[in-house]
């Protein structure tokens, strides 16, 4: 499981440094293979192969072909292989930091099996205020706290 938030920076040339204590996790779970995306919100999505493997045959099992195909372009179709080198970084590819506006401070977010990237400013407008002043979340953590 991936959670936690990661203040970092994206280098000039598009690498950021996978958080040390991910590090072994995913070098078992995942031989270091990693696949970033794009998804529904303004950030990359980070999976380790297995389970973006996982999500894409559950794609592929959809009723609604023609949801699934549109699930296919985006999601498969931004994607790119990613492997952790020995420095613990992987690089982002140009045409994904541009589609976000990554460029410098990031924000990595745990997200259970994935990690979402997050330009700095555009976690902060959406994170930065405390969950209790957004009334529809707190009532879901008041529905499954019990």
């Amino acid at each position: 499981m991936f959670k936690g938030v990661h203040h970092l920076a994206v280098d000039e040339k598009g690498r950021l440094a996978i958080p040390a204590r991910f590090r072994l996790t995913l070098a078992e779970q995942c031989e270091s293979q990693l696949v970033v995306t794009i998804g529904p919100n303004p950030c990359l999505e980070i999976y380790p192969l297995p389970e973006f493997e996982r999500i894409v045959r559950d794609i592929q099992a959809m009723e609604d072909r023609d949801q699934a195909e549109a699930l296919k372009q985006w999601f498969v179709g931004f994607a790119s292989d990613a492997e952790i080198d020995r420095q613990g970084r992987i690089l982002l590819p140009p045409m994904l930091r541009r589609r976000v506006q990554i460029d410098g401070a990031a924000v990595l977010m745990g997200q259970d099996s994935r990690f979402d990237l997050w330009p700095e400013a555009e976690w902060e407008r959406r994170f930065g205020e405390a969950i209790d002043r957004t009334p529809t979340l707190a009532d879901a953590f008041r529905s499954i706290r019990r």
